[in-house]
């Protein structure tokens, strides 16, 4: 439980970011606290060992999941994927696009990254109001995967985004009064 308070104390809180009335919650507090991150590397080694038989492959969401999926992926010796936001990943693409809190994206992830029926564990570093990681889980769908699990640092329960996610999914830290 100590990890635990550790890297919830170090999540860091910006409120009218990135627009008025968003109370942004910034996992980047725990990467400049060397205690609060090995903390946090030892809890997500900890759940990606706990699941082994569930994954064969780690996606990473850009950017955030690209700090946490490798050690995930690396920890259980699976391969690491990135689904990054469009136009950054070279050759073939599939893509999907998404609405957020406060606007619209697009994601890609390359064609052949992920198995034919590779079992995916989904990593992000927040979960809000759910459409990224839903997103997520469509495009590992679409490119031939299993979504498994998904696995995030923060929920923000108030915004109710598990509902979006038909898949099993666990956050490490969940804040119940934060929209």
């Amino acid at each position: 439980m100590a990890d635990l308070a550790r890297v919830r104390a170090a999540i860091a809180e910006f409120p009218d970011f990135p627009k008025p009335g968003i109370r942004f919650q910034d996992v980047f507090g725990i990467f400049r606290e060397p205690e609060a991150h090995a903390a946090l590397q030892r809890l997500m080694v900890e759940f990606v060992r706990a699941h082994r038989a569930e994954v064969e492959v780690v996606v990473g969401l850009d950017a955030r999941g690209f700090l946490l999926g490798p050690a995930m992926a690396l920890a259980i010796g699976v391969p690491f994927v990135p689904i990054r936001k469009a136009g950054k990943l070279p050759g073939e693409v599939e893509g999907e696009s998404y609405t957020l809190e406060y606007g619209e994206a697009r994601m890609e992830v390359q064609v052949g990254a992920i198995a034919r029926g590779a079992k995916v564990l989904v990593v992000d570093d927040l979960l809000a109001t759910g459409g990224t990681m839903a997103a997520a889980c469509s495009l590992v769908r679409r490119a031939g995967g299993e979504v498994a699990r998904c696995w995030v640092v923060v929920e923000l329960a108030a915004l109710g985004g598990r509902a979006r996610v038909a898949e099993q999914l666990t956050a490490l830290v969940t804040m119940e009064d934060v929209l």
